[in-house]
């Protein structure tokens, strides 16, 4: 998956605050028509985040659980309940996978923007963020690790351009 990488500052210009778009889906499916979904490497976490996902790795795989709502294979993820930028969200949820008090490391995330959009529509709008934090302490609760290649079943979820970011030393 390719896409426009646009370097963009979002603190003035000070190098710790770059963020790259990974990718670019228009009009994605997922979304209300005349949407745009950015996957962004990089940045600094900001509201309105709506779901925070923590990204395990070793070697070429990635640590999944079930969906809630699917069964579906992804990463540990939560909805974010309250208003902010989902870092406070991203630390217990790594502490309930790893057992641990984990530190955890903004990677990224999936920046929807919808402008059209009805009651029906669940997230935050115009822009609803779906973060990507990562820890290096191991899962402790039950879970399989998937191969992150171009065969990859988790090829298709939106967050996956940001795997090639970090694979390519992003």
């Amino acid at each position: 998956m390719s896409g426009d990488v646009t370097p963009r500052t979002d603190n003035g210009g000070i190098a710790d605050g770059v963020e790259l778009i990974a990718h670019r889906y228009t009009s994605p499916s997922w979304l209300p028509t005349g949407s745009i979904a950015e996957v962004v490497s990089g940045g600094t976490p900001e509201p309105p985040m709506a779901m925070v996902r923590l990204l395990l790795r070793q070697g070429r795989t990635v640590f999944c659980v079930p969906r809630e709502s699917t069964g579906a294979l992804d990463l540990p993820s939560r909805r974010v309940m309250r208003p902010g930028d989902g870092t406070d969200e991203a630390r217990a949820l790594a502490s309930e996978v790893t057992l641990a008090e984990a530190e955890v490391e903004y990677v990224g995330c999936v920046r929807n923007i919808v402008m059209n959009f009805d009651e029906d529509y669940e997230w935050p709008a115009p822009i609803a963020r779906f973060g990507v934090w990562r820890t290096e302490e191991p899962p402790r609760v039950r879970g399989v690790w998937i191969e992150v290649d171009d065969s990859s079943p988790l090829a298709t979820r939106h967050w996956y351009p940001l795997l090639s970011r970090i694979r390519a030393g992003s």
